[in-house]
């Protein structure tokens, strides 16, 4: 049996490091799938006047607090489809692995992150970026030096934080919060 096929995505992209992780991590990215998880957000876009711009781009949410939230993970090809829903704004990115990297992809813009377990959480740093399309243009990595994820846990449920500040726009989105199986 292909083990691409059997094994979660990120087992795959984490090998033996995904054991590390703690229980509520590991099992979001275990479930069998399609699941669904449900919890609460916080979401602050920045300021800037390009912000609006940018966000529609990648399709982010809009700003609000204590946002029910809910995403559901499936299978999509080899790798995954995650419908995120804060509040009433929806947020669709596909995810795969790619030479040990995870790649998700994301309104217009294409990712690459490397994925490291730490003190049982999952941080993801950006490697390369490319927006539009099929022949994706690259984007200097230097723009995304300042983005920040973290996938956590409190207790019983999965934390997540995403926090992006670029260069000459500063804050873009942070939205950080916790979600629980359905």
């Amino acid at each position: 049996m292909d083990r691409t096929l059997t094994t979660p995505l990120f087992a795959r992209v984490l090998g033996p490091a995904f054991a590390t992780l703690a229980p509520p991590v590991q099992a979001l990215h275990a479930a069998p799938q399609p699941c669904r998880y449900v919890g609460k957000a916080r979401i602050q876009r920045g300021r800037h006047g390009l912000v609006p711009l940018l966000a529609a781009v990648a399709r982010l949410p809009k700003s609000g607090d204590a946002l029910p939230t809910e995403v559901v993970f499936s299978s999509h090809g080899q790798g995954e489809q995650w419908a995120r829903r804060f509040g009433r704004w929806p947020m669709v990115s596909r995810l795969w692995a790619h030479e040990g990297y995870l790649r998700e992809h994301l309104g217009a813009v294409r990712f690459e992150f490397d994925l490291q377990a730490r003190e049982g959480g999952i941080d993801w740093s950006v490697r390369r970026v490319w927006a539009f399309g099929p022949l994706p243009l690259p984007l200097p990595g230097r723009w995304f030096g300042g983005v920040r994820c973290r996938e956590a846990w409190q207790g019983e449920r999965y934390t997540f934080l995403v926090d992006v500040t670029l260069p000459w726009v500063g804050a873009l989105i942070r939205y950080e919060g916790w979600l629980e199986p359905q």
